[in-house]
């Protein structure tokens, strides 16, 4: 039985739940219950603080589990990353006293306040700077101004609550993060399957079903429009001079594809979502 470590709360445990719901398994009822087997699925379901997870993982307790990659870079485990799961994107920087650093070795011999010690301090270390890392588990913006430390490094989205710290981004990215699969050192047996299903969620929810006709001496402008993920499917019509056509395409691009293709020629253009896949 695949075991599986699954956020209990934050960001990262509602899309991380409805993922594996729309993958077929089985999901708590009561945000309370910590475990959930899943026979059907030969599964069973670990709720643990996202923080926590790659320790288990790491560690063999647990087969597979959901974090964040910048959670996993932190703890040090022994896990891996598997697959990333595209849902909670991040990015973390450094940030100071507005014009008191222009770049990363500025910081030599100072205070870096972080909620992520593992992560930064192997950063700095790959760039050669030596500083002394201030472990605070939130709101680090204040770190400067009370005292604390001389610069932070954290989560960056927009910048608008450093600014108001009064600090200002400076130096490289420390990291791109995302939520991501993570297993242990041996690929336990049942984790391809999980993989295949988390990425046949990820293909249906960035792609769509498009059905049009077409006159046939059009099918090559059409598939030039949309090539599909390998190629379009192309079926016969009762009017030998016209093809029912099937591709997908991305999402985002739906209806520009629908422009094109009725530019072109396409009539009776339908949209249909996927809700599972495998490519």
């Amino acid at each position: 039985m695949l075991r599986i470590a699954v956020p209990n709360k934050g960001a990262l445990a509602e899309t991380a739940a409805q993922m594996l719901g729309e993958a077929g398994y089985r999901l708590r009822r009561d945000p309370k219950e910590l475990t959930v087997a899943d026979p059907r699925n030969d599964a069973e379901f670990f709720y643990l603080r996202p923080r926590d997870i790659a320790t288990y993982v790491g560690s063999g307790a647990l087969d597979v589990g959901i974090t964040g990659r910048d959670l996993l870079l932190d703890s040090g485990s022994a896990a891996r990353e598997v697959a990333a799961l595209d849902f909670a994107a991040s990015t973390f920087r450094f940030a100071g006293p507005a014009g008191r650093f222009d770049d990363l070795a500025a910081l030599q011999g100072l205070r870096i306040a972080t909620s992520y010690t593992g992560l930064v301090g192997a950063f700095l270390e790959r760039e050669g700077v030596r500083a002394e890392l201030v472990h605070l588990d939130g709101a680090v913006e204040t770190a400067v101004r009370l005292g604390v430390a001389d610069a932070v490094a954290d989560v960056v989205e927009t910048g608008t609550t450093l600014r108001a710290q009064g600090l200002t981004i400076f130096g490289p990215v420390i990291l791109e993060s995302t939520a991501v699969l993570i297993a242990g050192a041996n690929a336990p047996e049942g984790l391809a399957v999980l993989e295949k299903r988390l990425h046949g969620v990820l293909v249906a929810r960035r792609y769509v079903m498009v059905d049009y006709d077409l006159p046939r001496d059009l099918l090559d402008e059409a598939a030039r429009i949309a090539p599909g993920i390998e190629s379009p499917t192309v079926s016969p019509l009762h009017d030998p001079a016209w093809a029912a056509v099937r591709v997908m395409v991305p999402r985002q691009e739906m209806n520009l594809v629908m422009d094109a293709l009725y530019a072109l020629g396409a009539r009776a253009i339908f949209v249909t979502p996927i809700h599972a896949a495998r490519i």
